[in-house]
């Protein structure tokens, strides 16, 4: 895959760049060879048309008085006629000893973050409780077995978990021999909140967050917002990474980020309150994203074209869900969570020896004028592989004229400019952010789960390395709306029929959890894929960049998804159903992107569908190599 020229490219809105994820280089290839084929084409034959800008010359004022091509126009001839990056180092190869090392090392740069992307699973787990009814109290055995009021719950009476009978007037009745039920009815008791604290139950945590500053009952709003803080600091640190890469280099950031990540989450070790965890939890969500985004771009710029998109499926995505497996079993044989923390930051410790295995970025270098830095790193490579290279590889004059050639400047509300791709901006932005709340709210929720939280946890991150295989695979063959929209609505209505499960059947309730899981994240990691091929070059960066955004804004919901299950054990599936199947619907609206010709500017972008479907013209219908997008979730 070429290169994309400087001044083809967007601005970096998105943390990343526009080469790792955007069909773009392919839309430039098929675009040269079309410009070929026109002017080797015979007089008179329709190829030889004149393009739009050159018809345009010779409406208004003939062949000799042609205006100036455009400057994206003028910018693609010159790439025409100059080698780029991937033209240059092609002696090296695809899949050498250089390459399989870079793959394997920033891969396992971000297994760690499975750890830290889904650690709050059990480190803010919340326990069965009651009150705590002191020992001082004398009471009987009686009146100390009944002191709890009963609730109904799920068909069954439990103990209540925020109030207990005052104690006062129970240690009363207990003195005067009245028995409880018989000669007292407790319904008619008065209740008081846990004035002496809580009894927390060790069958599955032996210690969290929740029971060591009592986030339970008035404070239980504490623990989703832990969760949401979090993703708040992702947030903040995929709008940052990118922009920080590129000025100070993917190299430096990537390990900078990893110490920030391990650092703080060590640091969390020592929190005295709730405050001072959440604040250093936010730091350790911006190093998570950071690191991860990073370690993206790194691999995209470095290995070639058909490694590149195993890199970000069998690399980046598996690597992340092979982290989020092993979180379970640290989490299973280590049940206090200061030492879970530990044992969850040691591994990024391990990762600093890669500093002197992981070179920088070449195409980073060149962009910064630092050719000769840049040419050693392939001469090392070219050794590495064992293969010639070239006395020189990069010529710094033939590099420096793409530079010199602007781009046209773009804004966030081109992307409203028109009602059309204002409507298609809307959906994207709401389809992202559902689908986002649908994935983190059933990953945050296998607590909740019956049976053992750490085998649910851990079977939620193994279904999600299928799911990733088979988003690769229906993207490849098939309609990009209409797999997304099947894969959405299959996920929220098995979630749906979750609350027909008859509560004995439990496994049946989880493998349904499971399969909708597998569905929102085989949608999720298509989402790049079909926003990157709806919008036109100049602004495609920005496109995505925004949807991404937005899929945070999802993650930041969605532990209160998550937090409807205090109310109703049903209620968090059936909102996430109904809405997973909604954008699924509304995913139909789309107009369809594969197998069409990408859009150059706004005005080409295809109509919102309605349903219909929207036949083009045969000339805007041309088929082209299905483009090579790389896949992830984050």
């Amino acid at each position: 895959m070429q290169a994309t020229p400087q001044c083809l490219r967007p601005r970096p809105w998105c943390p990343w760049p526009l080469s790792a994820y955007s069909p773009a280089p392919g839309v430039r290839s098929a675009e040269v060879r079309l410009s070929r084929s026109r002017s080797n084409a015979p007089a008179g034959s329709g190829a030889a048309r004149p393009g739009p800008e050159r018809a345009a010359s010779l409406r208004e004022g003939g062949a000799g008085r042609a205006r100036p091509l455009p400057a994206v126009a003028r910018c693609r001839a010159a790439a025409e006629s100059m080698r780029d990056y991937e033209e240059v180092t092609a002696f090296l190869g695809e899949w050498g000893l250089f390459q399989r090392l870079i793959f394997f090392l920033l891969s396992a740069s971000i297994i760690p973050n499975g750890f830290n992307g889904m650690s709050v699973v059990f480190l803010a787990g919340t326990p069965e409780h009651r009150c705590r009814v002191p020992g001082a109290a004398n009471l009987s055995s009686a009146w100390r077995n009944h002191s709890i009021p009963l609730l109904l719950r799920d068909g069954r009476e439990v103990p209540d978990s925020c109030h207990r009978y005052r104690l006062a007037a129970v240690a009363n009745f207990s003195a005067l021999g009245l028995e409880p039920g018989r000669d007292v009815d407790l319904g008619q008791l008065e209740q008081e909140s846990c004035l002496d604290g809580w009894e927390f139950s060790q069958d599955v945590f032996q210690s969290t967050i929740v029971t060591e500053w009592n986030l339970v009952c008035e404070d239980d709003w504490r623990t989703p917002l832990t969760a949401s803080l979090f993703f708040v600091g992702v947030l903040c640190g995929s709008f940052v990474s990118g922009q920080l890469s590129d000025r100070f280099g993917r190299k430096r950031i990537l390990f900078a980020t990893m110490a920030v990540q391990t650092g703080f989450s060590f640091l969390q070790i020592f929190s005295i309150n709730w405050e001072m965890f959440t604040v250093l939890f936010v730091i350790v969500g911006m190093g998570q994203i950071s690191n991860y985004v990073v370690a993206f771009i790194l691999g995209a710029e470095i290995l070639g074209k058909s490694v590149r998109i195993v890199f970000s499926t069998l690399g980046v995505c598996t690597f992340f869900a092979l982290g989020y497996m092993l979180l379970p079993l640290f989490a299973y044989f280590i049940r206090d969570w200061r030492m879970l923390l530990l044992a969850l930051t040691l591994p990024g410790v391990l990762c600093v020896p890669l500093w002197w295995f992981i070179p920088e970025s070449p195409r980073w270098l060149i962009s910064q004028k630092r050719f000769k830095e840049a040419e050693e790193i392939i001469q090392k490579a070219a050794k590495m592989n064992n293969v010639a290279a070239p006395a020189v590889i990069f010529d710094p004059v033939e590099l420096q004229e793409l530079d010199s050639l602007k781009q046209p400047k773009v804004f966030i509300l081109d992307l409203f400019k028109t009602w059309n791709v204002a409507k298609i901006t809307i959906m994207s932005l709401l389809l992202w952010m559902l689908t986002s709340v649908g994935y983190f709210a059933l990953s945050l929720n296998v607590p909740n789960l019956h049976g053992d939280a750490y085998l649910n946890c851990f079977l939620s991150a193994l279904i999600e390395v299928p799911a990733y295989v088979m988003a690769w695979l229906l993207l490849r063959k098939l309609p990009r709306r209409y797999i997304i929209a099947g894969v959405l609505c299959f996920g929220g209505g098995v979630l749906l029929l979750i609350q027909l499960v008859p509560l004995d059947y439990s496994y049946l309730s989880i493998g349904l959890v499971m399969l909708g899981k597998f569905g929102v994240t085989s949608a999720f990691s298509m989402l790049y894929v079909f926003t990157a091929e709806l919008y036109p070059t100049l602004v495609r960066n920005m496109a995505v960049g925004i949807a991404s955004m937005a899929s945070r804004v999802g993650s930041i919901i969605a532990p209160y998804f998550v937090y409807l299950g205090s109310y109703n054990r049903l209620l968090p599936y059936i909102v996430m159903g109904s809405l997973t199947v909604l954008i699924g619907i509304v995913t139909l609206f789309f107009p369809e992107s594969f197998g069409v010709t990408l859009p150059e500017t706004l005005e080409q972008m295809q109509k919102v569908k309605w349903f219909r479907s929207g036949k083009k013209p045969k000339d805007s219908m041309k088929k082209e190599e299905n483009p090579k997008v790389l896949i992830t979730t984050f």
